[in-house]
């Protein structure tokens, strides 16, 4: 587990895709799995194309029956095209939580199964606000009329 996220860090991914049993990865905070070398590998060039620098500081580990739990700490600055999204240039750090399942009867490392809060993120890239800020009243507002304008009528109605 340590090598394969030690791997990441110093993009050597064809090692980090030897520490792997069957690589797989599940991205919950997006919905995302990525199965096998092929669909992995592109994972890992599209997020490093618009994070070149993006890597992880564990924090700690922990060891189950057939897994290991590893805390970390996900940074990286934004400086590629990213699903449509142009380069920031600003930096995110956001805690993350990284379940590695192993085989039953090997030391293979059979799925990744990450977990992070997306809006962290989002908010540290400037392209999210919190909507208990002015900012983030007017970002809503601007950006979802429909759903505004709905909760008004139904605020009004009400009365």
């Amino acid at each position: 587990m340590r090598e394969h996220m030690d791997s990441e860090n110093r993009h050597e991914f064809d090692v980090t895709l030897g520490t792997f049993a069957h690589p797989r990865y599940e991205i919950i905070a997006t919905g995302e799995v990525h199965d096998g070398p092929d669909e992995v590998m592109r994972y890992f060039q599209e997020t490093r194309a618009a994070f070149p620098d993006q890597r992880n500081e564990l924090i700690a580990v922990h060891h189950a029956d057939d897994s290991v739990i590893a805390e970390a700490n996900l940074l990286g600055t934004h400086l590629g095209p990213f699903r449509g999204l142009p380069p920031t240039g600003r930096a995110f750090t956001c805690r993350m939580l990284a379940i590695f399942e192993f085989e039953s009867e090997g030391d293979g490392i059979v799925c990744e199964r990450v977990y992070f809060d997306t809006a962290t993120i989002q908010r540290q890239l400037g392209i999210a606000h919190d909507p208990l800020t002015l900012k983030g009243r007017l970002a809503t507002v601007l950006n979802h009329p429909v759903t505004i304008a709905g909760a008004f009528l139904r605020r009004a109605r009400r009365r």
